[in-house]
């Protein structure tokens, strides 16, 4: 078992476990939400598990170096969309995303790697738990750098 930079950070002492895994692009998003579902138990022997990515992340989009740029419409729609179902527990257009959150899903996400990290943390999701968002915002228009915390 590894303990990550973030851990060690956050958890100086190491009390808490994490491990890394890496990220099968290839695999369809269903794939990423199972292994989150799978690695749920891991949660009640204490061991922490985090996603890192971006809900939204379209880098050529992105306002590099310049002026301020206002989030883009269809970043605050999406990552609304994302928020609403988050908060719903309706997991499945999650999953589905390319297919059930329509053109600003291809926008918000054209590759995969930022989005499946948000996968496997539901995939860990109990009914009954509450989901927050302890960060939130939007950089240079198109990354959003909201945070989505289970439990």
């Amino acid at each position: 078992m590894a303990l990550g930079r973030c851990s060690a950070t956050v958890y100086p002492k190491g009390e808490v476990p994490i491990v890394q895994l890496s990220i099968d692009e290839t695999q369809p998003p269903s794939f990423h939400h199972e292994i989150g579902q799978r690695l749920a138990s891991l949660r009640e022997e204490g061991v922490l598990i985090t996603g890192s990515g971006n809900v939204v992340h379209r880098l050529h989009a992105y306002a590099w170096g310049r002026h301020p740029q206002e989030p883009y419409e269809w970043t605050v729609s999406f990552e609304k969309r994302v928020r609403e179902l988050l908060l719903a527990g309706e997991h499945q257009p999650l999953v589905d995303y390319q297919n059930k959150l329509g053109s600003e899903a291809r926008l918000a996400a054209p590759t995969p790697d930022h989005y499946l990290p948000l996968l496997y943390v539901i995939g860990t999701r109990t009914a009954s738990e509450p989901v927050t968002f302890p960060v939130e915002g939007v950089d240079g228009g198109s990354i959003s750098m909201l945070a989505v915390q289970v439990g």
